[in-house]
């Protein structure tokens, strides 16, 4: 069954059994639709991956396919100028900045070492080229000069990436610098880098475009990207390599391949052969024996339970994002859906509470869970109203109860 066709068929299924339990007028409504039981598809072990630590994620469901050490805290290298760019792109998107602002050099961004964008003290450079030399060029330069020009320091700014990795949820996360260059503070997870990507691609997605270039000119010297991949593998299209002796070779790519886009990272691989073949391993591993599905829209109505007191009698019910799911593919058919709404739902219900839960299975097994919220504000009836739905909640309850 097509990904289409999923989505409608589960829903209909749904809405048919929950129709009978509403007429009933049951204080609480719990409806599940079983499907014919298919057979399960078969799914070999994750690939020998040659890296100290490693993750697959789905970028829409965030959930985590295959992983090893994924949470050990380890020496990011320039991994770290992902949050640096995260940032950028945060300020570009509050309107605090824009694409055109300059900035002017500093000489200590000049004089910061390792990997450059070559700009020159004194200079006045675009917020865009910086952002370009940050991602594509790894310009250690460009992020010092960004830090300055965000937080008047890197010493303060790498306060500021801190605050942000505590807000995303980077547990095995710390950073000492914008730049990624070696710092005994700073570390952090294959996981944590995992997530921080999800948030670009999908906080930021007109801005990720920068990060499928590959090549930048500045200054008359023009650098290529080093994310091998961007050269073989026309569905990888992100994010950042990253290098230094101690860290070993660490790449943090992203491919879609028709509506499903998975997140790698690998973390301290041997060389940058190593890291794209590593890369290369986990990203075909995934869109072979997986697929994302999107079960229910942002908005959709799936039920519409009795309010008691209220100037309306049903309250229109549904989540409040996209409900998506990464499978082992070809196991759509054992997928079932069950509402738990809340018993007695009684008016006024704002627009956008709570009122139950949304449970997803694959056989057996719970694959998600997601809030069921009013879709609509249902204000109280009038004195009549109230009072003839309280005689009715009563003998409703009464009712239910001996059957």
């Amino acid at each position: 069954m097509s990904k289409r066709l999923l989505f409608p068929c589960l829903r209909s299924r749904l809405l048919v059994l929950l129709v009978p339990v509403l007429l009933l007028g049951a204080p609480q409504v719990l409806a599940q639709a079983v499907p014919v039981p298919a057979p399960q598809a078969m799914i070999p072990a994750a690939p020998q991956i040659a890296a100290k630590s490693w993750i697959l994620m789905d970028a829409d469901s965030g959930r985590v396919l295959v992983e090893h050490n994924a949470d050990e805290r380890l020496p990011p290298a320039s991994l770290t100028k992902l949050m640096t760019a995260y940032l950028v792109e945060r300020e570009l998107d509050r309107g605090n900045i824009s694409l055109d602002d300059t900035v002017r050099v500093s000489e200590n961004a000049w004089r910061t070492g390792g990997s450059k964008m070559f700009i020159e003290v004194n200079t006045e450079v675009s917020i865009r080229d910086l952002l370009y030399g940050i991602i594509i060029a790894s310009g250690n330069d460009a992020s010092v000069a960004v830090a300055e020009h965000l937080a008047g320091g890197e010493a303060p700014f790498a306060d500021l990436m801190n605050q942000h990795a505590t807000r995303l949820g980077l547990h095995n996360t710390n950073f000492a610098n914008a730049t990624g260059l070696p710092h005994p503070e700073q570390y952090s997870s294959a996981r944590d880098m995992a997530l921080l990507s999800r948030y670009i691609i999908n906080d930021y997605p007109e801005h990720y475009a920068v990060y499928s270039e590959k090549n930048f000119t500045y200054n008359d010297i023009n650098q290529p990207n080093r994310n091998r991949l961007l050269w073989r593998d026309s569905s990888v299209d992100g994010l950042k390599t990253g290098w230094t002796t101690e860290a070993g070779y660490g790449l943090v790519a992203s491919a879609k391949r028709d509506e499903m886009r998975l997140i790698s990272v690998v973390m301290g691989t041997s060389s940058e052969e190593a890291r794209a073949q590593e890369t290369q391993k986990l990203l075909s591993y995934g869109f072979r024996y997986y697929e994302t599905l999107k079960l229910y829209d942002q908005g959709a109505v799936l039920n519409t339970p009795r309010i008691w007191g209220g100037a309306e009698n049903e309250l229109r019910v549904g989540v409040d994002r996209d409900v998506v799911m990464t499978l082992p593919r070809a196991r759509n058919q054992e997928l079932t859906a069950r509402l738990d709404i809340g018993q007695d739902l009684s008016a006024p219900i704002a627009l956008g509470d709570r009122v139950g839960t949304l449970e997803v299975r694959l056989g057996d097994e719970v694959v998600g869970e997601q809030a069921l919220v009013a879709l609509e504000s249902i204000e109280e009836g009038g004195l009549f109203k109230r009072l003839f739905d309280q005689v009715r909640r009563f003998f409703t309850n009464l009712l239910s109860g001996w059957f």
